[in-house]
């Protein structure tokens, strides 16, 4: 019989407890593993969970005869004794675990053919509503038993809209959002879905399927704002009242209120069953309506729907009395006036809801004192409050004033009010003039603004301190820029003409103008104004000499600061009010870098510049008459210089005083801090490292950590030998050898020709490999100090009279990108 070997690790051994994985399927008759007998045992016996499916022959071969099946068993636990040659056991039994791995073997099968539910118009997009759900024999852990859920068809099918969607994993099905808003149980009543489910995660051309049907039927939304709900203003029943409710769509939501408008007393309240009450009495006169939202959230706090928007409107009732404007209103009437000529409107007010009941108001003459010449010299409409003569003309001799009382009501309640009549002289004199030509007067432009040029006078022989007597003057001619204006004094009539706007010599050096005397109160028929009430002056204004002037406070540019000499780099601008030639020069230059071109205030470089020794430069701008008073003015011109990159990196500090030590025990280090003067950018500095000889990189080397850090290593040569150190301290006497550099100067070296890659770099020194140069030939305190120089920088912590040695080398950390 022909045998498919499967080898899990080792295909034979010894019996000890073992365990074999096994895919489902596989043709029979597969051996499993081969298990020696160790003397006496010279067979094996197999025992446990068969199911007539493994065998074992006497020489421990283990096998199966029969496809696994892992929907029927997942696992098959058996055990394997040794026995001798008279069965007896000798060994074990041990435990052996088959594990019947999943083959995708099984189909996925919904729980039914068809499904049912149901959805609420408006609904919250992506909340499950309903779900189908299918299983698959297959194991749940692999791709096999992963189910896919997917809708393939929705009908009807409106414009290729998908108003439902399926939790794929899941298979929970909601709304869309073009569902949640376009839903609607009149248009479509239900919908019909052909939803799917595949194994394999759905990711797989070999995938098993299954598909089922859903109806949905369409339900009206509930979740509703209630109609503008009016509520009686100061309420004598026992509160909270209910005045309205809300209802979501399904029970058990969570009901909660937010106030719109944040007071600091809210005067309403939800129960848990959507019931909305008002909590206290309301006065409409305080706040006659409210706004606030109703939500609806689930079990979990989240919301159900959209909040509901409420209006509460606060209904009134009279409970406000008139009241007067004023305590005395007061109205005039000239003498002689006409029956039925107007005095004024009287109007009273009332805090309740205006165009109501409560808030309609009449008006009654209930008193007249004096009652001169006859009692009811007056009217008053009943409902407008609009005063009229309402006998004959009234003539100030009879009585100069009247005082009224006025009775105003409402449904409910009277107030008295009080009105004070006052009879004036008719307006039948015009102001005239004291003189009609007032002159020339001659003012230079910089007349300072609020200046009182001049004093007219007109009088009027009406009643003083009237509105027939009181005088406006009005300028009607000659200052169309209203740099002039007249000021009244209401006790002298006088007119104080005075300065408004600045004068200008340029534009209006010679004006004539012309003045009106009027009264506020109208003329009585038959009298006009003529030329008494007019008069004239003429205003001559005379030249100033005025500095130029610039086009701006500061004039500003940009170049880079390797622009070549002469290069232009900006311009000014600057215009004199008298039209003289301008001529232009710079102060506060003291680096000389700029120069101006005195005819045309072009700006231009005279010297190279430099970003890193300025980087806006400040220089003024004057600019001074040519002839004239040679009167000058001074703007700022301020230059930016863009950077570029012109400066070499170098050592922020002097290392000189480092020095190594031999022999290294255990690491030392040096941080190095490398500086540019150029502009960063924002990723800090962006050096590069090099070694500056073909003898130092024979030395050394350097090797990038990552990004940001860098090591660089160092293997010195065997010639080279450092001072010995006690107690951190150099001391032996050193010489130098001719032709070969003193220690000093190979500390120089490899500290100069070091371009550090950060801005700091650190430095390791490991024990060392062959350091033999001999820097102790003949004594000198020079050596001496190199010797202590490279001490410090390589081995602090070496003991005396030992040469360096062993492996070692030198890293160069990197920092500070």
């Amino acid at each position: 019989m022909a045998q498919m070997l499967i080898f899990y690790g080792k295909f034979s051994g010894p019996l000890k407890p073992m365990t074999f994985p096994i895919f489902e399927g596989q043709e029979p008759s597969q051996v499993i593993y081969q298990f020696k007998a160790n003397p006496p045992a010279v067979s094996f016996e197999l025992t446990g969970e068969t199911d007539n499916i493994f065998k074992i022959q006497p020489d421990g071969l283990l096998y199966y005869v029969r496809a696994l099946d892992r929907e029927t068993r997942a696992t098959h636990n058996l055990q394997i004794a040794a026995l001798d040659a008279h069965g007896a056991t000798v060994e074990g039994p041990v435990p052996i675990t088959i594990e019947v791995k999943d083959i995708n073997d099984n189909r996925p099968m919904f729980l039914q053919s068809k499904y049912e539910g149901s959805v609420r118009q408006n609904s919250r997009p992506g909340k499950p509503f309903m779900y189908v759900n299918a299983t698959d024999l297959d194991d749940p852990a692999t791709p096999n038993g992963q189910l896919f859920y997917q809708i393939v068809i929705q009908l009807p099918n409106v414009n290729g809209v998908m108003y439902f969607q399926i939790n794929n994993k899941t298979g929970a099905i909601s709304l869309t959002r073009q569902g949640s808003q376009e839903l609607d149980p009149v248009k479509n009543p239900s919908y019909n879905l052909v939803v799917s489910v595949k194994d394999m995660g759905g990711q797989s051309e070999n995938s098993f399927s299954d598909t089922a049907s859903v109806d949905i039927t369409v339900k009206e939304n509930i979740w509703k704002a209630p109609e503008p709900v009016e509520v009686l203003e100061n309420s004598t029943d026992p509160h909270p009242l209910k005045i309205t409710q809300v209802r979501w769509n399904e029970p058990g939501a969570h009901y909660s209120l937010a106030d719109r408008d944040k007071l600091p007393i809210f005067p309403f309240s939800i129960d848990q069953e959507g019931d909305i009450y008002v909590t206290q009495p309301l006065d409409r006169e305080k706040k006659d309506s409210y706004i606030f939202y109703a939500t609806a959230k689930d079990e979990y706090g989240k919301p159900l729907a959209f909040p509901l928007e409420i209006h509460v409107k606060v209904k009134d009732i009279n409970d406000n009395p008139p009241t007067c404007p004023s305590p005395v209103t007061v109205f005039e009437v000239q003498e002689n006036e006409g029956l039925g000529s107007s005095i004024g409107t009287f109007t009273a007010l009332d805090m309740d809801e205006e165009n109501t009941i409560h808030s309609v108001l009449k008006y009654k003459i209930v008193s007249q004192t004096p009652q001169i010449p006859n009692d009811g010299l007056f009217l008053v409409e009943e409902y407008s409050g609009k005063f009229q003569l309402a006998k004959q003309s009234l003539k100030k001799q009879d009585a100069p004033q009247y005082n009224l009382t006025v009775e105003v009501s409402d449904q409910d309640f009277k107030t008295l009010c009080f009105v004070q009549i006052n009879v004036i002289d008719i307006n039948d004199q015009i102001p005239i003039f004291e003189k009609s030509d007032y002159g020339n007067l001659t003012l230079p432009e910089d007349t300072a603004v609020g200046t009182i040029i001049l004093t007219i006078q007109a009088t009027d022989d009406d009643e003083p301190f009237t509105g027939s007597s009181k005088i406006l003057y009005r300028i009607i001619q000659g200052d169309n820029e209203g740099r002039l204006g007249v000021d009244t004094d209401h006790h002298t009539n006088r007119g104080y003409v005075t300065i408004k706007k600045p004068l200008d010599f340029e534009t209006a050096a010679f004006s004539s103008i012309v003045f009106k005397a009027e009264n506020p109160e109208p003329l009585v028929s038959g009298v006009t104004y003529n030329a008494s009430s007019f008069a004239s002056f003429k205003l001559i204004v005379t030249d100033v000499n005025e500095a130029p002037v610039f086009s701006q406070d500061v004039f500003q540019a940009k170049v880079r600061e390797d622009v070549a000499v002469g290069t232009k780099v900006g311009n000014v601008t600057a215009w004199d009010p008298e039209g003289l030639a301008i001529s232009y020069s710079l102060t506060g230059d003291t680096r000389g870098w700029l120069k101006i071109d005195p005819g045309t205030g072009e700006i231009f470089s005279v010297a190279p510049l430099d970003r890193e020794a300025e980087s806006v430069y400040r220089v003024q701008v004057v600019a001074t008459e040519v002839g004239g008073s040679s009167l000058r003015s001074t703007s700022n011109f301020h230059l930016t210089l863009t950077d570029v990159n012109d400066n070499p990196p170098r050592l922020a500090k002097d290392y000189s005083g480092l020095f190594l030590c031999h022999p290294l025990s255990t690491p030392g280090s040096v941080i190095f801090e490398a500086t540019d003067d150029d502009q960063q950018s924002f990723r800090g500095p962006q050096f590069t490292f090099a070694l500056g000889s073909e003898t130092l990189q024979n030395d050394w080397e350097v090797s990038k950590i990552n990004g940001e850090l860098s090591t660089k290593s160092a293997t010195l040569g065997r010639d080279f030998t450092f001072c010995t150190c006690v107690d951190g301290k150099c001391f032996r006497p050193v010489g130098s050898q001719e032709g070969r550099p003193t220690v000093g100067m190979a500390v120089g070296i490899l500290l100069t020709t070091l371009l550090v890659i950060g801005r700091y770099s650190y430095v390791r020194m490991q024990p060392c490999q062959a350091l033999k140069h001999n820097i102790y030939s003949k004594p000198s305190y020079e050596a001496s100090m190199m010797k202590e120089k490279v001490t410090q920088l390589l081995c602090p912590s070496y003991g005396s009279g030992t040469e360096l040695g062993g492996d070692g080398n030198i890293q160069v950390q990197r920092y500070g990108l």
